[in-house]
């Protein structure tokens, strides 16, 4: 059964598109991300245009990123304060983001940059998410003792001008770091269609010395927002929003993020940092071996960021 997607201008099998869009909702209920980093490149595989899959992959990050954040709310493990922090600069590194996104789309180089950025973030992020389980896996079967790291202990980031006092994270810190990080992820989710999660936790947690118990619940505050804003810019200045293919794989990431969350309770933390490590390292291989493998096609014609062979 096909059905038609009008922005991306072409039919596609809508049981695949459900497969995909249940399969990233099932990872993200599992390992609590967005799934922007993994339905964004498998779109890409199925032949929709990047100019699309970004715009629209954006998209599902929001429907899938609200749900956690309310829950989150309702558990006391948000802080508010940071979260707007975060998103000035969301916001500010969205509308800049989009402007390269446009800038590279007029250029005739949108697609090229969008793999190649994907391939370096998802082969850096993922060998690192790996090799740190890996050690935590044989720390648990040694009995070794984990390392701890306080959030009152300070580095260089402590000692900037600018600072704030986040009650809820407990910490004294300067603005100028969070509405950094902030802007680099509104950045990538405007050009790479991903929420950023996976870049941000990690950045929260090592860098800034932010509590665990308040990150995931933050980071998902500010990428509703991001991504929301992304989503809307990007349908009204590149036309680019598929409202079909958003719709279906909304509907399928939902009921897949339930029974992802089913399984993660099961798995023990650096079990699925594993799993996820592999699987993140799995995506950017395929796309780097597309990059350097001689297409199908060798000639294409593309008007407006949309190819046509």
């Amino acid at each position: 059964m096909t059905v038609y997607l009008p922005i991306a201008e072409l039919s596609v099998n809508i049981f695949i598109i459900l497969g995909m869009g249940a399969a990233v909702g099932f990872l993200s209920g599992m390992f609590g991300v967005g799934g922007g980093f993994l339905i964004t490149p498998l779109l890409i595989f199925y032949n929709i245009p990047p100019v699309v899959a970004v715009a629209t992959g954006a998209n599902q990050v929001v429907a899938s990123s609200v749900s956690g954040a309310i829950s989150h709310f309702r558990r006391g493990t948000l802080d508010m304060k940071l979260g707007t922090v975060l998103l000035v600069g969301g916001l500010a590194g969205a509308s800049a983001g989009i402007w390269i996104f446009s800038w590279l789309r007029k250029v005739g180089q949108l697609d090229l940059i969008i793999s190649l950025l994907y391939v370096v973030f998802l082969g850096t992020i993922g060998s690192l998410m790996l090799a740190e389980s890996l050690r935590a896996m044989r720390r648990a079967a040694r009995n070794e003792p984990m390392p701890l790291r306080r959030p009152g202990q300070h580095n260089w980031v402590h000692r900037l001008p600018l600072k704030m006092r986040f009650k809820k994270s407990k910490l004294y810190l300067s603005a100028i770091p969070v509405v950094a990080l902030g802007f680099g992820i509104g950045i990538l989710t405007s050009v790479m269609g991903v929420g950023g999660g996976f870049i941000m936790v990690p950045a929260m947690i090592y860098l800034l010395r932010i509590p665990t118990s308040v990150v995931v619940g933050t980071s998902l505050f500010q990428i509703i927002f991001v991504t929301a804003y992304t989503t809307i810019v990007q349908a009204a200045t590149n036309y680019s929003v598929d409202i079909v293919l958003a719709t279906i794989l909304m509907v399928a990431g939902v009921i897949g993020a339930q029974y992802g969350v089913r399984v993660g309770q099961k798995l023990r933390g650096e079990q699925l940092r594993a799993l996820l490590g592999l699987l993140v390292l799995a995506v950017g291989l395929r796309l780097a071996v597309d990059l350097v493998i001689t297409p199908a096609d060798l000639y294409s014609l593309s008007v407006g960021g949309f190819a046509s062979r």
